[in-house]
């Protein structure tokens, strides 16, 4: 059981939530958040956002009967966390391009901390979030509202490109990569629905290029030229 110590409204469908533990993360990595008893049946993975020796972040997207229940926790409620689950981002050195679309920034803000000198590109919908934060970490930030953010970068401009965001931006990123041939790798971080975190429900299986894969416990991180979006 875990504490809560703080839950930020950053709009009315995005929170970022902080909570009391000490067992940390990777980035990339993330924890299975359950806030309630019964109902929903299952917990919620969310990405890490930011780690200290004593609390984890999370920034959390409401999309349902749990991420909802999540928005509605205060300073001191209590909460379940599993984790960290994962492999989290690679090593790498280099010139990286750290790609967010929507709440795909999640995972980005420990990263760029964790990475030297990379440049960061957030991808709204609506009102960006946080954009001040990710400029305190990162070498550069660019901000798209409303458009593409793929179409701000080139990926021959970087050694590694790491994107995270909705499926459709996922194949834009497998798009530009095989359209611009470049030399950088390129992965991508999926956001599948899962049940357990540990590969036992098989609820997150994705395919790829060598057999069907475990979102949970074979990444969540892929490179990009090897998971096949169906």
């Amino acid at each position: 059981m875990a504490k809560v110590i703080s839950n930020m409204h950053l709009n009315e469908k995005v929170g970022l939530l902080e909570v009391e533990c000490d067992r940390g993360g990777r980035p990339g990595q993330f924890y299975m958040l359950r806030a309630w008893d019964t109902y929903p049946l299952l917990p919620r993975p969310i990405s890490i956002f930011d780690c200290t020796d004593h609390s984890i972040r999370f920034l959390y997207l409401v999309v349902g009967e749990g991420t909802r229940r999540l928005y509605q926790l205060r300073a001191g409620d209590n909460l379940t966390l599993e984790g960290p689950f994962g492999n989290g981002f690679p090593e790498l050195s280099g010139k990286i391009a750290l790609i967010g679309g929507g709440i795909g920034i999640a995972p980005f803000y420990y990263a760029a901390k964790n990475y030297e000198n990379a440049d960061v590109f957030l991808g709204f919908s609506d009102q960006p979030y946080l954009v001040e934060e990710f400029k305190q970490v990162s070498s550069s930030v660019t901000v798209n509202v409303g458009g593409t953010i793929l179409d701000t970068l080139s990926f021959s401009d970087y050694d590694h490109v790491i994107a995270c965001g909705p499926e459709g931006m996922l194949k834009a990123v497998q798009a530009k990569q095989a359209a611009e041939q470049t030399t950088a790798s390129v992965y991508v971080s999926l956001e599948n629905k899962m049940a357990c975190g540990v590969g036992a429900c098989l609820a997150c299986s994705t395919k790829h290029t060598t057999g069907r894969k475990k979102t949970c416990t074979d990444g969540p991180v892929f490179r990009a030229e090897e998971v096949s979006f169906v």
